[in-house]
């Protein structure tokens, strides 16, 4: 006799999310996909969104767009207000589905670390919207500098600051770099692209946190060629206007800048909220929801928490909030529903990259470490190979490879857009 078949409520679209659903397809259950965007963004790359290097276009995919031949599972573009957990329900702006199996993939928001009045100042870069924020005020500033050569008006300095050294960080301070000394040179008459000092602000003693120390060094190096100043060792403790306040060992420093970018940290979005204020969920300092082997939650085998949601720990080390692990954890939340058997997620670690500017890498694969060309050559095409979409891959591949030979990009347009951000205009 058949079994009977289930109804899958996925929440997010994200890697987690994406890829729990792709899997689950091949079985005959009903799956319901809910995610607040209609489309599926891949992260990675929102740096060159923001940079110039890529359109909007290139690093996103419409969910529906994915599943359109696939009859057993539903696209909803809707916002998730509560999770009964007990009733076994999902609560939406239109109303409420009721599931067998629950996949929970919702991801993370920017974290100022109780400071969220700097979000105004430094914008973080984690939707498509937070990038256009950001290209817009980074080319904005070379037009204003421009202007000011010819007219009598306040100056402003080329500065640009970085808030965290992280990967996110470094890739954006790599491609600022580059775009300053040789995506705009000759497109000026009279500035010197030359002048821009661009800053990455880190509180740790080196960048790059969770990479080995030969790794580091090379990425200094190579930041250090392109210009870049690094601080490390400094914490920010005060971002007003268009002056940031820095400490490191009672030294108080300040810079001046009208570009300010966020890449410090992240914490779970309201998940108290969503789960009702649930007694029975355990979180970390960060809100990320402590989950079983297999990755469900305590007391409720029938949901899973995967993503950069979930807390799980590998040898007493907290897994990194990066596509291969929601990869790997929306694949294995597939496999246990549809095989309902007990078994225990094992991740399999496949490396950590980063790419600072043209033809500079660095690449972890646990014994291997990789830096310079090679590893930007491997960077390229494990972005590639994770792209949604034969559009978006070809398209990319054929931007990164005119923005390689030429050296310049058709990507930058100035969106000028209201966006509201705590209730001031942008």
């Amino acid at each position: 006799m058949p079994k009977a078949k289930k109804h899958i409520v996925i929440i997010g679209a994200g890697f987690g999310g994406l890829y729990a659903a792709k899997k689950l397809i091949r079985s005959m259950h009903k799956i319901t996909l809910i995610d607040k965007n209609n489309y599926h963004l891949f992260q990675p790359l929102l740096y060159q969104v923001a940079t110039a290097q890529l359109a909007p276009e290139d690093i996103a995919y419409p969910v529906r767009e994915i599943f359109k031949n696939k009859r057993n599972i539903t696209v909803l573009n809707e916002t998730v207000s509560t999770i009964d957990l007990d009733n076994k329900k999902v609560l939406l702006e239109c109303g409420e589905l009721v599931y067998d199996k629950l996949i929970v993939a919702t991801g993370v928001k920017p974290d100022y670390f109780g400071n969220d009045s700097w979000r105004i100042h430094a914008p973080p870069l984690k939707t498509l919207g937070d990038a256009l924020i950001v290209r817009r005020k980074i080319l904005s500033l070379f037009e204003r500098a421009e202007s000011e050569m010819l007219h009598p008006c306040e100056p402003y300095p080329l500065n640009f600051v970085i808030i965290g050294g992280g990967p996110t960080g470094i890739e954006l301070a790599g491609a600022l770099a580059e775009l300053s000394k040789y995506s705009l040179k000759n497109e000026f008459r009279k500035i010197d692209p030359g002048r821009t000092k661009i800053y990455v602000v880190e509180a740790g003693n080196s960048i790059l946190p969770g990479f080995p120390s030969i790794l580091i060094r090379a990425a200094e190096k190579s930041l250090n060629k392109l210009g870049v100043i690094l601080k490390t060792g400094y914490t920010v403790t005060d971002i007003s206007g268009d002056e940031l306040t820095l400490n490191a060992h009672g030294h108080e420093e300040k810079i001046t800048s009208k570009v300010v970018l966020w890449a410090a940290g992240v914490r779970a979005y309201q998940t108290a909220k969503i789960f009702q204020n649930n007694k029975k969920i355990n979180t970390d300092n960060k809100g990320r929801i402590i989950v079983e082997k297999n990755l469900t939650l305590p007391s409720y085998p029938d949901v899973y928490i995967i993503g950069d949601l979930a807390h799980f720990e590998v040898n007493g080390k907290l897994l990194p909030g990066t596509a291969p692990v929601a990869i790997q954890e929306g694949i294995f939340a597939a496999k246990h529903i549809m095989q309902n058997v007990e078994t225990q997620f094992n991740y399999f670690n496949k490396g950590s990259l980063a790419v600072i500017g043209r033809n500079s890498a660095v690449a972890d694969f646990g014994k291997l470490k990789i830096s310079g060309f090679l590893a930007w050559i491997l960077w390229i095409f494990v972005h590639i190979g994770y792209l949604i979409g034969f559009r978006n891959k070809t398209f990319v591949l054929i931007k990164w490879a005119w923005n390689y030979f030429i050296r310049k990009s058709t990507a930058r347009i100035i969106y000028n857009f209201n966006h509201k951000q705590n209730g001031k205009t942008e």
